[in-house]
């Protein structure tokens, strides 16, 4: 069975950065997770954060992989630089990728961290530019495939290419994406 990382907010867990959950409704994770397949994790918590933390962002809105090249760092509002802890945490995302097999993450769009499509663009008033965060640059660098949670539709598409439907066969989801992935 395919088993797929998920940014624990998405499951109830209160870890963001203000201690909330950004719990999702979305059917297709009630699925997967019946079937067992979802492995939560936070890569700001197990990179040391606490929670509650200050909210952060990347410098200048470089991105993850910039952050991993050396050439951006990850930045509180008041300056703190805490981007050793995004590349524990990214890390530790990734050993946890390997451990259980995963090639499909679902994670926290906008996230700097988590996001896939975008990431604020570091002046802390609310942009955001296109950009990964540290965790998906690090994910997508070893070939797991990373998607927001706006966009499980396309997670369960790229499950279906490696033969690992469960659920999602009996609800019928992929409709046309299938053919799109």
């Amino acid at each position: 069975m395919e088993r797929i990382l998920v940014s624990a907010c998405l499951m109830g867990r209160k870890v963001r950065y203000d201690g909330a959950a950004k719990t999702s409704g979305d059917a297709l994770l009630a699925a997967w997770r019946r079937e067992g397949r979802l492995v939560p994790f936070c890569p700001e918590v197990e990179g040391g954060l606490p929670v509650p933390r200050p909210a952060a962002e990347i410098e200048g809105g470089a991105g993850g992989e910039a952050v991993l090249a050396g050439t951006a760092r990850v930045l509180t509002a008041g300056g703190a630089d805490v981007t050793e802890a995004f590349l524990t945490g990214a890390r530790a995302a990734l050993d946890a990728a390997r451990a259980h097999g995963v090639r499909v993450a679902i994670l926290k769009e906008g996230s700097p961290s988590c996001g896939s499509l975008t990431v604020y663009d570091g002046t802390f008033g609310g942009r955001r530019t296109p950009g990964h965060g540290v965790t998906t640059a690090l994910l997508a660098r070893h070939g797991v495939a990373v998607f927001g949670e706006e966009r499980v539709a396309e997670a369960a598409a790229r499950l279906g290419e490696l033969g690992e439907l469960g659920e999602l066969g009996e609800l019928g989801e992929l409709g046309e994406l299938g053919d799109r992935f």
